[in-house]
């Protein structure tokens, strides 16, 4: 038996152990973590999976990005205790993180990963959408969670706009 729940800042840093101990710690490297860096993440869409004693056995999470100009979800990290894999957390996390994002008015989702695994929900390569070096451009994949989404969606990746507390709307 697990326990979904929203993430909240009392997990975060054994979701980062969590994405630690599934990446290496070198994962903040990459090119999305810059992307990501500064920028606060849609907190109604992290979710976290505990088992029945509280223990962390899977995490995702989302930011809010441009491509283009125009707003999308990247979806990621997500990971499954290595002791958990093979029962289906994962997919847990990815169907009903993407129904919350679709009920909350999201129309498209970009990830960087592994075609064969994401395709079954949904995701495929994209085209013209280009994440920042050295990402190879055969794992930008997305999907859409409003019908034609994606079309005309293209250009660079970049950090989404975050205002500041004291900005004027």
């Amino acid at each position: 038996m697990y326990r979904l729940e929203q993430e909240t800042k009392a997990d975060w840093w054994e979701v980062e152990g969590l994405y630690d101990l599934c990446f290496a710690p070198g994962r903040t490297a990459l090119s999305s973590y810059r992307l990501r860096d500064g920028v606060p993440t849609i907190a109604e869409l992290c979710l976290v999976l505990r088992d029945a004693e509280g223990v962390l056995a899977a995490a995702i999470r989302f930011w809010p990005a441009l491509v283009g100009g125009r707003e999308i979800l990247l979806l990621g990290p997500v990971a499954v205790h290595p002791t958990r894999q093979g029962e289906g957390l994962g997919a847990l996390l990815m169907t009903e993180s993407l129904e919350r994002a679709g009920r909350l008015g999201f129309a498209r989702v970009l990830l960087v990963g592994d075609a064969p695994y994401y395709q079954r929900f949904g995701f495929a390569k994209l085209q013209g959408v280009v994440m920042p070096p050295p990402t190879n451009p055969d794992r930008v994949l997305g999907v859409e969670l409003v019908d034609g989404a994606w079309d005309g969606v293209t250009g660079e990746v970049t950090r989404a706009l975050v205002r500041s507390a004291d900005s004027s709307a």
